[in-house]
């Protein structure tokens, strides 16, 4: 089931937020785990399953660990979280990955080994990373173990956040599943939340999804068409992640919940460190307290420092896909990152300028890369983005495509930096502002939401990039 769905909008969240505000505290979180489990089993109920096994094993190790900790057992606690640890990558590995490896030990050995050809269960990504903290937190003594199995749950398969993020820590909303307060006015910045998320999603990303499609479909390029297709697959992948990434949160509010913030305008980096501190940063701090501060984070020899950087680079790509395309999109940012600490960060701070344009460079090429079937493509995409593919500057479908995309390029290009949001802060301080605002702002949502329903009825491109990673 899909946020920007009829089924979703007008069916099951309204049914969810009018049972879950009836039914007694006490009950409001089991509401939440039956919603969520029907959620996530909407379209493959086989994979209820995988994700009970992965919650009930999560529980009990966790429960263990917090046992052997509180008993100074230090080994039977390592255990524990190594048997917690094992059996969640496991389950993420086996599906995610066990074709990945199958395939290319058949090409170095020349074996043949059947493919599993298994689909991958939604979410499963997302909601591994979040018992694997979970149980790390409790082995480090930064969280208590849940007792309640239904409020474990529950966080586990916490319908707003479970399909793509962002990575919700237990630590940060343990004591929310247990007391947390509900407001009219949380709830309404929720939903406000929730709709521009809605309509950055389907009013922005979906048109700018087409035109990438476009591009894939067509047969005669020019560079002109590659910067066009790159530019608006840098465009459409930002406003579909962040605009999920809104409605998560604004969704979590109507239930009480704050969730992390995911997107901080990244495409006013000045450079790659910076942009990675903007994209997708409960994924980021992720990495860097679970994987990068443990091997020692640079608090170790410069040699052993750029190692780490690497180790989670490549990580972090992989955790995105089985394809060497999605390890070399990460270890193209770990080289950069690690030129940056060697040389350019002195001089990208010095030319604000430079950096801006070097790090919007470099996003473009690593989406290239992130967005290619493989690196043979890539490559030939690059090559021919800087005119060494012996393709035309421009041609007929091109400079059609650019007269019709134009405003709404323009415009993405525009809503992706903080200006928007600085015009609307300035109007909320002058007092004729903020009255225009206060009594525009219900009409423009209810306008929003008929046109995302327009849009969507209609059946246009509606498809979300990160169900897959």
């Amino acid at each position: 089931m899909l946020f920007s769905s009829i089924t979703f909008l007008y069916f099951f969240l309204p049914a969810v937020i009018l049972l879950y505000y009836i039914v007694p505290k006490a009950f409001k979180n089991t509401v939440l785990l039956c919603a969520s489990l029907l959620f996530y089993g909407w379209g493959e109920p086989r994979y209820l399953v995988i994700m009970a096994a992965a919650i009930l094993q999560g529980y009990v190790f966790g429960l263990l660990i917090a046992r052997f900790q509180k008993n100074q057992k230090r080994t039977a606690a390592k255990l524990c979280l190594s048997a917690t640890s094992i059996l969640s990558l496991g389950i993420l590995g086996y599906f995610k990955y066990a074709g990945f490896f199958i395939e290319n030990w058949n090409a170095v050995t020349g074996m043949s080994i059947p493919l599993l050809r298994i689909a991958l269960p939604i979410g499963v990504s997302f909601y591994t990373f979040q018992i694997l903290s979970y149980a790390i937190d409790i082995y480090r003594g930064q969280a208590a173990a849940q007792k309640n199995p239904i409020n474990f749950a529950a966080y586990i398969a916490l319908f707003p956040q479970l399909i793509a993020g962002p990575i919700v820590r237990y630590s940060d909303i343990a004591e929310q599943l247990g007391t947390r307060k509900h407001s009219v006015a949380t709830a309404s910045e929720g939903t406000r939340r929730f709709i521009l998320g809605l309509s950055k999603k389907v009013l922005i990303a979906n048109l700018l999804g087409e035109l990438v499609n476009t591009y894939k479909e067509a047969s005669d390029h020019s560079v002109l068409f590659i910067w066009l297709y790159m530019i608006a697959y840098s465009l459409h992948i930002y406003f579909d992640f962040s605009g999920y990434s809104d409605m998560a949160i604004g969704l979590g509010k109507i239930f009480g919940f704050r969730f992390c913030e995911n997107f901080n305008y990244p495409y006013i980096s000045s450079s790659a460190t910076e942009f990675w501190r903007r994209w997708h940063m409960s994924l980021g701090t992720w990495f860097r307290d679970y994987v990068y501060i443990p091997l020692g984070g640079n608090r170790v020899p410069k040699w052993r420092w750029f190692l780490n950087i690497f180790i989670v680079w490549m990580t972090t790509g992989f955790w995105h896909g089985a394809s060497w395309n999605f390890m070399i999109w990460g270890l193209f940012f770990g080289v950069l990152l690690c030129l940056e600490k060697l040389v350019l960060l002195r001089y990208l701070e010095r030319w604000k300028w430079l950096g801006h344009i070097y790090t919007a460079i470099a996003v473009i090429i690593s989406f290239v890369i992130f967005d290619s079937a493989n690196m043979t493509v890539a490559f030939h995409v690059i090559r021919d983005m800087f005119g060494f593919g012996g393709l035309p500057l421009i041609n007929t479908e091109s400079l059609y495509l650019l007269r019709s995309y134009a405003v709404l390029l323009c415009f993405s290009a525009i809503a992706a930096t903080p200006l928007l949001k600085h015009l609307a802060v300035k109007l909320t301080k002058h007092p004729v502002g903020n009255s225009v605002l206060r009594i525009a702002e219900a009409p423009v949502l209810a306008v929003l939401l008929v046109t995302v329903t327009a849009f969507l009825v209609d059946g246009s491109f509606n498809p979300f990039l990160y169900f897959r990673f």
